[in-house]
């Protein structure tokens, strides 16, 4: 399904197409990956855990905007599965630190991998000039992303 940029459309239909392609494709590269298994939240957990390290499940709750106790569950569940571990707080004794196991490590990186390689072979089909096209647009996403609206 082509959305249809540009020519013949005003400056807020192409930013609403640039949004729902960009949608889109998370959404496809998403479901490519076989660890669909696991909830966005919990996905979500593993994903600050690997980006931030040991964290309380107080500093993860918060991080997510959940309630203390849902974040629990969520931990629970990556526990049972072996994602996650707890371990003592060296500093607090009444904490618990949540960090990811090997096996967390593994699943998240397999995860990256299938996303890589599914984009890579869709973005393989394009032609050269599209592909140029597409890789100028990441760098100009980026930049976006970088900058704060004023």
């Amino acid at each position: 399904m082509y959305l249809g940029f540009m020519v013949g459309k005003t400056f807020d239909d192409n930013v609403t197409n640039l949004m729902l392609a960009i949608g889109l494709l998370t959404r496809r590269v998403r479901s490519a990956v076989a660890s669909n298994d696991l909830s966005w939240t919990q996905k979500t957990v593993m994903a600050l855990l690997a980006k931030e390290g040991p964290a309380t499940a107080a500093d993860l709750a918060r991080a997510e905007g959940m309630k203390p106790q849902s974040m629990g569950t969520t931990i629970a569940e990556l526990q049972e599965l072996g994602l996650v571990d707890r371990k003592p707080h060296s500093t607090d004794g009444r904490q618990m630190l949540i960090e990811l196991t090997a096996k967390g490590l593994a699943v998240r990186k397999a995860a990256s991998d299938e996303k890589r390689t599914w984009l890579s072979k869709a973005i393989a089909k394009l032609d050269k000039e599209e592909r140029d096209t597409l890789f100028a647009a990441g760098d100009i996403i980026m930049r976006l992303v970088e900058k704060t609206p004023e």
